[in-house]
């Protein structure tokens, strides 16, 4: 647990002894050639005997959304580590004891990054890798200046924070801080002998005794949620001055009124931006002459004590904020990530949130992206059809279809786009596997409407799909699609003679229109009909003609029907009914009222035995062979031929009614 501690003690150790000119270095104290260091509690000189590390778990079970204290962060609490077991939705904040918001406040969740708080910087991270389980943290150097509290955000389920920090034991002594000094500049006593330096010590180490037998009693830490820790509270530091104060030298026996303190300008401002701050700047002077003398010449009680003066008031340049990329919305192949952009601008050591339109000198970055974290898998296909599962009709046939890994491994189809699978199964049609004859019914209408005509009807060998059905193929014995009619005589007249085309031979399709030609010889009132080759010498008008009224649209047809299935006593007969459409094709647009029957009975009148006069009864007790079942025996049987059919018809005509 003191891993981390030690690290940081060894950063300062390296620290102090960096080189000055000369090959001296500075410790701690401030002093060129003092190998004093801090300690991991913040003295300088120190031997780590008077820290005590502060540590422990936060791992209460919450029930209510909202902000929970975590653990109290005494004053002059250094070394500050407060960190998330495991990754959460949940988040970490900070405020102070006085009730101004650090981190995370108001509902408000901030950027990572550093944030200055009870006078010291804390560093907030949160790591945002999709393969990291890193939870959220607060580092911090230290030390504080005032108590700070620790919340939490819950939102779910708390996964533990750890807490640490470090305190001084109520035995120790208080942190020293030495003044911060600019690069380049002298510092305190590097131009003082060695004598007049270790005379400051001393005055430095009474100084310090006086300051211990004032402070105040040792605090004692409670926390509802955490241990208790008997802690000491250190004295507030001292305020940051100017680099150019030092602490008064001993003042030469000579004073003289010719010279006094006189303002000759400012330190640098501490930021360019924002509003920082400066201090006046005091040099002793000659009264006349303002020349710039040694500081001993003026009196030291009567130097003006500098006054934080406010710098560089106008605010810093609106920048955009980018936040982290959020995860990939797919796991595999193109996805998308997004990022907050906030267009943001420091004042006063804070990091405000603005209005985008005083970053338009700026260009926005993205804040969307495409993403891809593998490729996807994919779907292959392993083998080509197999056969149909049937020699006729309709079957079915599959192939092998599988999700292939961007590697070649094979995977859960899970992994695979199911809307793009390919096929793994169909139907297949091998051809029908018998046929029929499907016929129509005779048109109503003869094709003339005297003399020979003729009837039609629609003639198609289609599949038949009715397995039951006593059908065999179709083969050459094509019904007849015409038949004759004859409505009677017509009259004649001279010369080759039409008659009126009669009506349609079908009331729709393609059907024939007929009407007589004869050769006529016109008298002065009537028409003698002479044989044709007395007009052979004409050309002789057509008798028949195509014809279509309109389309059918669909209509019946059937098969012949089936033999009966019995010869007597009822037995049925079936045929197959389709409808089909002009193109001869199965339709669904027939009259259901129309659809002629698919089966019907057939022989129903009884059964009558022949009779065979020659079958009789050679003897007059029969009924004792027929009582003693002996019919089943040849001799007997013509022996007894008339008992023995009688009894043989009873029987079949007792199985017949079951």
């Amino acid at each position: 647990m003191f891993v981390s501690y030690l690290l940081l003690t060894l950063f300062h150790t390296e620290t102090a002894m960096l080189a000055r000119p000369g090959g001296e270095s500075i410790g701690c104290d401030d002093f060129l050639g003092s190998d004093k260091v801090l300690d991991k509690c913040g003295v300088c000189g120190g031997d780590n005997t008077g820290c005590q590390v502060v540590s422990g778990v936060f791992k209460h079970a919450l029930t209510s959304l909202g902000y929970h204290r975590v653990v109290e962060i005494p004053q002059g609490a250094t070394k500050i580590n407060i960190t998330e077991m495991h990754k959460s939705n949940n988040y970490l904040a900070l405020r102070s004891r006085s009730g101004r918001s650090i981190i995370n406040g108001n509902w408000a969740i901030d950027r990572p990054g550093k944030y200055e708080g009870g006078g010291t910087m804390f560093t907030y991270k949160r790591p945002n890798e999709i393969s990291s389980t890193a939870g959220e943290s607060f580092l911090a150097e230290g030390p504080t200046n005032e108590i700070l509290d620790v919340y939490m955000i819950h939102q779910q389920p708390n996964p533990g924070v750890h807490y640490e920090y470090v305190i001084m034991r109520n035995n120790a002594i208080s942190p020293q801080v030495p003044p911060h000094r600019r690069p380049g500049e002298p510092f305190n006593g590097q131009l003082e002998e060695e004598d007049r330096g270790q005379e400051d010590r001393e005055e430095r180490e009474k100084n310090q005794e006086k300051e211990d037998s004032q402070v105040e009693a040792p605090e004692v830490f409670t926390s509802e949620s955490t241990q208790t820790f008997p802690v000491r509270h250190p004295e507030r530091f001292p305020s940051h001055r100017p680099d150019n104060l030092v602490p008064p030298a001993p003042q030469p026996p000579r004073r003289s009124r010719d010279h006094n303190w006189k303002q000759l300008g400012t330190t640098e401002c501490s930021t360019t931006c924002g509003k920082g701050s400066q201090y006046p700047i005091f040099r002793c002077v000659h009264r006349n002459t303002h020349e710039e003398v040694p500081e001993s010449y003026c009196d030291s009680s009567m130097k003006p004590t500098p006054e934080e003066e406010p710098c560089n008031l106008f605010p810093c340049p609106a920048f955009w904020d980018i936040g982290e990329w959020s995860e990939c919305s797919k796991t595999c192949g193109l996805g998308m990530q997004h990022r907050q952009v906030l267009c943001r601008q420091v004042y006063a050591n804070r990091s405000l949130t603005v209005q985008p339109y005083r970053c338009q000198h700026l260009e926005k970055p993205e804040t969307t992206s495409t993403c891809q974290l593998k490729i996807c898998s994919e779907w292959q296909i392993r083998t080509d059809w197999t056969s149909c599962s049937v020699p006729c009709g309709v079957g079915q046939r599959t192939r092998d279809v599988k999700c292939v890994s961007n590697i070649g491994d094979v995977v859960h189809d899970e992994e695979c786009n199911m809307k793009l699978r390919p096929n793994d199964i169909e139907n297949c049609d091998m051809g029908p596997c018998a046929k029929s004859w499907f016929l129509t019914e005779w048109s109503e209408r003869c094709s003339a409407e005297c003399g020979a005509g003729v009837r039609t009807r629609s003639v198609v060998c289609m599949t038949n799909h009715v397995s039951s059905l006593p059908l065999e193929g179709c083969g050459n014995n094509r019904p007849a699609e015409a038949t004759p009619c004859d409505n009677g005589p017509c009259t004649g007249k001279v010369e080759w003679f039409t008659g009126s085309w009669s009506q349609c031979s079908i009331e729709c399709g393609s059907g024939a229109q007929q009407r007589e030609v004869i050769c006529v010889r016109k008298n002065a009132d009537t028409f003698e009909v002479l044989d044709p080759y007395e007009c052979s010498f004409l050309e002789k008008p057509p008798s028949q003609q195509a014809c279509h009224l309109k389309p059918c649209g669909a209509k019946w047809f059937s098969t012949e029907w089936s033999m009966c299935s019995k010869s007597c006593q009822g037995g049925f007969r079936v045929r197959e009914v389709r409808c089909l459409s002009d193109d001869m094709t199965p339709g669904s647009l027939c009259d259901p009222q129309l659809k002629p029957e698919e089966r019907e009975s057939c022989n129903t009148q009884d059964c009558v035995p022949e009779v065979d006069e020659n079958c009789k009864d050679k003897y007059y007790n029969c009924n004792v062979v027929v009582q003693a079942r002996l019919c089943v025996y040849n001799y007997y049987k013509t022996a007894c031929c008339a008992s023995c059919t009688r009894v043989a018809n009873r029987h079949m005509g007792f199985l017949g009614s079951r």
